[in-house]
Order: structure tokens, then sequence, then C-alpha cells
């Protein structure tokens, strides 16, 4: 049977650039035993199944799978089917900004499409799950070395290695600056030793040092267990750095905003906008948006 599907460019607003998405707008009929096989024919990051919602007060419900396994939630999936099925008519906008709510793994999620002249330019989701800090991060030392750095590279003290998690554990390495950044290595024989099957398993290097103004953080992010050598923008890590972020911050109200760069050293420039709401220094929401240019469309010939 044939089934339609498209490609995008997401967290960017030029093509070539962000984190390219598949999404099949309409995945009735695709036997779900060939969805991760879809995933790894593709090849990409994400590629989404759109089908029709358990709760009918919902817009659809995603099946979400990398090349390598099936994600209960992940961002760039979601603000890129959000701007495709906008951008396709298959969800009506509402004027300036449209709310809807995708059924994913992890729960209801939220999204915000934002209009002009009645075409999607924007998508902003907030996070099912608020950041959860999970178990102790390996030594500085020990993931320095796996990232083929040197000791001094990646950061102790404040600013140390956490793990996080919306709904997909992510170890957060903050490392000295943006040379450090763009020499790491992922070893991946230390990895298998290290991290595969761990509560964290993905990797999420950071810095404070940034390319362009207004950016207020730099990241690269490692998914072998997702069949990702490399990600260039990746929303579920952006999410759950919002606790890692709200965790050093002296605000104790009020929304912090920030943008993070990614996907730069991939040739991949991409730009995710970070909102974290606080209340007496308590995460209360975490919101991720960012740009999504439509690529590419055709059809898939897929066996029962």
């Amino acid at each position: 049977m044939r089934h339609h599907y498209l490609t995008a460019d997401v967290f960017t607003d030029r093509p070539f650039g962000g984190n390219p998405l598949a999404v099949f707008p309409d995945a009735r009929g695709i036997p779900p035993q060939r969805m991760q096989q879809i995933a790894r024919e593709l090849s990409l990051s994400e590629t989404v199944f759109v089908l029709p919602p358990d709760d009918p007060a919902h817009t659809r419900k995603l099946r979400i799978f990398t090349p390598g396994q099936e994600l209960p939630f992940a961002g760039h999936p979601t603000v890129g089917t959000a701007h495709v099925l906008a951008a396709l008519g298959e969800i009506p906008l509402a004027g300036d900004a449209t709310r809807i709510v995708f059924e994913e793994g992890v729960g209801p999620v939220p999204v915000t499409i934002r209009a002009e002249g009645g075409v999607p330019v924007f998508a902003q989701l907030t996070a099912a799950r608020l950041p959860e800090q999970g178990p102790p991060a390996p030594p500085a030392a020990d993931l320095a070395t796996l990232l083929s750095l040197d000791p001094g590279d990646v950061l102790d003290g404040e600013d140390r290695s956490e793990t996080w998690t919306c709904g997909v554990g992510f170890v957060f390495v903050p490392v000295r600056n943006r040379e450090a950044l763009g020499r790491a290595r992922l070893r991946q024989d230390l990895w298998e030793r290290m991290l595969a099957g761990s509560w964290a398993p993905q990797l999420y290097l950071l810095c404070r040092e940034t390319e362009l103004p207004g950016s207020a953080l730099r990241a690269r992010m490692f998914a072998p267990a997702m069949g990702i050598v490399e990600d260039p923008a990746t929303g579920g890590a952006c999410s759950a750095l919002g606790g890692w972020v709200a965790a050093r911050t002296p605000e104790r109200h009020g929304t912090l905003r920030l943008t993070v760069e990614q996907g730069f050293e991939m040739g991949r420039p991409s730009l995710l906008h970070l909102e974290v709401d606080l209340q007496g220094g308590a995460v209360t929401a975490v919101r991720v948006g960012g740009s999504t240019v439509l690529m590419s469309e055709g059809w898939m010939e897929v066996p029962g």
C-alpha cells in the first residue's frame, strides 16, 4: 500500500539547516511492525507516524521512531509535525496562535502554532513532564576520556555534569569553551562500557560560549542507543535542559528565556528557543519552540 510522507528541516528558518524529519501525515494502514523498518530505511534522526487520537479532545496521536528505537517523546518531531500538518491544512489555523494537543508516549503534549498571514511560522511545545534529575553522572575525568577531550575540558563544580529527563534521559556535560565542544569525539567502546543501558545513555554537551548574538548556550548531542551518531537539534534534551538551567539561576520567580545553538559543527545550524517558568525556585513549566521549513514529499510502498 502506498503512503504519503513529507520531510522538513526543524529548528531552522532556512533549507538544509536544522534537524531533518520525516512525517507520515496519515499512518493508518501502516502495520506497526513496519514503522521501525521505515524509520531505519529513511535514516533520519526521527520519523513520525500520525494517527487518530485515542481521546477525541486531542488533535492527533504521534508515534516517533529513530533509526534504532521508538521514543515516548521528542521535541523536533513534535514541533515539526505541528508545522507540517498545519501547512497541509490538516490542522486548521485559528488566527495568530492555534493551540493543539498531541498524544505521545509521555502523555498529552500541548503545542502552540504561530502563524502570519495564514501560514505557520513557529511552533512551541509544552513538555508533558517537568524536568526530573536522575542518578549522578560519571566523573568529569571519565566523561572527558569518553569524549576524547583533555581532563580540564569537562567542567566540574557549579557547572558540573548531571542527568535529567523529560521522558528521555540525557547526561548534560558542560565543557569549558566552544573549541573543546568542537573537538569532542565519542568513543563507542567506552560508551558501551559506561553508558549503554543506563538511565541516561544519551550525551548532551554544552558550553556558555556561543557564536550568535543573543544565544545563551551552544550544544552537541550524541545518541548511539538511538542509532544517531550526532543530532543537529534535540528538543527533548532542550526540554530537560530546563532543569539543569533552573538549578543554576538565582531567579526564583518568572520565566527564563534562552536560545540554544546546536548542529553548527555538523553544518546544520539550529536554534532552539527554551522557556522555563519558575515559582519559588521550582520549575512549573518548560516550553521549547522553533521554526520549520518544508523540504520534500513523496510516496512509499509499504508491504502489509
